[in-house]
């Protein structure tokens, strides 16, 4: 824990943020060699740049170059030189009692380090912008006010979460670092947002009879209860009372399932869906278009 601390603490930022909404202070990860750095998007909401501190006393000024406030990851770059990367690791590797190590700026201390395990996996969390964050890392590891955006590492001193929120005593959260969220990193660097595409249907998990749920493979499916009104699902046909049980021919259960499936790829792409209606499956066809404004 001590080597993981020694290599981590340079590259860990601790921000000050200005924003409409007042003054507030977070935690950021150097990323890039070129200085970009990673936090999470409710740091710098509101905001269009940060003042970063490292413990070696270098103080830059860094420009939100994008946020992604659906997944609460956000990228800045600093305007100087920074101190070297954090490497990142894969959270798909965590198990659960593996040591973990958090590391950032709880309650305006720079410079903090608290150490635990990863007490669960999978776990989910909505974010303020409506949508939910899969596969959270939940930790014992002390975090709190300021500890967002900072780095959650292995014991390798990789970094595999990105803290973003305290649920409780003894019980934090963080983003994991995995494939999906490292494409909406780059995606945040290159061009400063992330595309997703957009059905407009809401709905809740539903018991599927026993009949059914041995024709599609799965116990549930995702019944609809509301279709936006000129919406790419409207377009298709699609009725509340449905029950969707395959979407691009990956199953669906929660609302959850399809919002994995929204993705760039998605966008006005034609792709099939099997509903359950009036007693038999029926296969429509719809385009999800980009999800603007949110």
């Amino acid at each position: 824990m001590t080597r993981v601390a020694r290599e981590l603490l340079p590259s860990i930022a601790s921000l000050a943020v200005r924003s409409g909404r007042g003054q507030g202070t977070g935690s950021a990860s150097v990323v890039s060699a070129d200085g970009v750095l990673l936090t999470s998007a409710h740091v710098v909401a509101g905001a269009d740049r940060a003042e970063a501190a490292f413990g070696d006393g270098t103080a830059v000024t860094a420009d939100v170059i994008g946020r992604d406030p659906l997944s609460d990851l956000a990228v800045l770059r600093a305007r100087g030189p920074v101190p070297p990367p954090v490497p990142f690791g894969d959270a798909r590797e965590l198990r659960v009692g593996q040591l973990v190590v958090a590391v950032g700026t709880p309650l305006g201390l720079a410079g903090s380090v608290t150490a635990g395990i990863v007490s669960n996996l999978g776990r989910s969390l909505p974010t303020a912008a409506g949508r939910v964050v899969d596969e959270v890392i939940q930790t014992d590891a002390a975090l709190n006010p300021g500890n967002s955006g900072g780095a959650l590492a292995d014991g390798r001193g990789r970094m595999v979460g990105v803290s973003t929120a305290v649920a409780g005593v003894g019980l934090g959260l963080a983003v994991p670092i995995n494939p999906a969220t490292r494409a909406i990193i780059d995606a945040l660097v290159s061009r400063g947002r992330v595309r997703r595409a957009w059905l407009g249907i809401a709905g809740a998990q539903v018991r599927l009879a026993p009949e059914l749920a041995e024709r599609v493979g799965s116990p549930t499916g995702l019944q609809v209860t509301a279709v936006v009104a000129g919406s790419p699902a409207e377009a298709a046909g699609i009725r509340p009372g449905d029950i969707a049980v395959t979407l691009d021919g990956t199953g669906i259960v929660t609302a959850t399932s399809i919002q994995r499936l929204m993705v760039e790829d998605a966008i006005d792409r034609e792709v099939e869906m099997t509903l359950w209606r009036g007693g038999a499956l029926v296969d429509v066809f719809v385009v999800p278009r980009e999800l603007v404004g949110a």
